[in-house]
């Protein structure tokens, strides 16, 4: 009682404070709360959005891990994708950002905005089509036979050993771009008298003051580009749609959970299965959010 009583007096004391930043409590409760509860209660319900939901308890995740081939094999291909594209994209966009803020502004200006537009792009993926075309007027077919390292053109995107691996560059490609402009905004806020007292200390190259002095600084902006990543790397579903089918890709080779759940929630009207698939996609992220924050706070300490 004693506790519920200091609570409501720090509220009406800053009360001003709470009535500013309710809204955003507010709008974040509806819009992903809420969606999030709905989901997960629906998950252990049996529900086709005509008849009223019936519990079922673990049975559709019961039946997710033991008597679903299919979401089996897109848990290994989004886990394929996400260690791939998800450590190495975020790397090298990290690098590319620091390469960049080292040029002059008007330069750097330009070059972030090349980078910057795999982001933006949008659905550009006929553009892609047309480059792995599987007959000789793709550009990569026509490129390699005219070089002569293949005979016969290759179908890049209509072959199960091939398609996983188109899908990972052209998803690298695109993913380049949303942790990249945070990385140059925390590169520009760093504040340059720290270099100089860093050079007094001892620190004798541009190696050493990324690691001892940018990267302690930009331990905020390195976390808010690992959330950004990691939402990235597990919610690939419309590049292998438009690409190879997506779930009706050859032998499932580029199905991904997302294509999945989308099988099952707009096309069977298996709400209470498809929300099961979003829990654990929901769960998967929010463990490697765990890991990426528990490395990042180790950093400059």
């Amino acid at each position: 009682m004693k506790n519920k009583t200091g609570l409501l007096s720090r509220m009406g004391k800053y009360k001003e404070c709470y009535l500013l930043i309710a809204p955003f409590y507010i709008i974040f409760s509806i819009f992903v709360i809420a969606p999030i509860a709905i989901a997960i209660f629906f998950g252990f319900t049996d529900f086709n959005m005509l008849e009223i939901p019936k519990f079922v308890g673990w049975d559709n995740y019961v039946r997710l891990f033991t008597d679903d081939a299919d979401f089996l094999k897109a848990l290994k291909n989004t886990l394929i994708l996400a260690l791939i594209n998800g450590p190495l994209g975020y790397i090298v966009a990290f690098f590319i950002a620091w390469l960049i803020n080292e040029l002059n502004s008007v330069l750097r200006v330009a070059v972030t905005l090349i980078f910057y537009a795999p982001s933006i792009s949008g659905n550009i993926y006929f553009i892609w089509k047309f480059l792995f075309s599987g007959d000789s007027y793709g550009y990569i077919n026509g490129l390699l036979m005219q070089i002569g390292i293949i005979d016969e053109p290759v179908l890049w995107l209509s072959d199960a050993g091939t398609a996983l691996t188109v899908i990972i560059i052209i998803q690298f490609w695109t993913s380049l771009g949303v942790s990249f402009l945070a990385f140059i905004a925390g590169f520009q806020s760093v504040d340059k008298a720290q270099y100089e007292a860093g050079s007094i200390d001892g620190i004798k190259n541009r190696f050493q003051e990324l690691f001892f002095i940018t990267v302690p600084n930009m331990k905020n902006l390195l976390l808010f580009g690992a959330v950004m990543q990691i939402a990235n790397m597990f919610s690939v579903g419309q590049v292998t749609q438009e690409l190879t089918g997506g779930y009706l890709s050859i032998e499932g080779s580029t199905l991904t959970i997302i294509n999945h759940m989308t099988d099952y929630g707009n096309t069977r009207f298996e709400m209470g299965y498809a929300s099961a698939v979003a829990t654990v996609l929901f769960l998967l992220m929010i463990t490697c959010n765990h890991f990426f924050q528990k490395f990042l706070h180790k950093i400059g300490t």
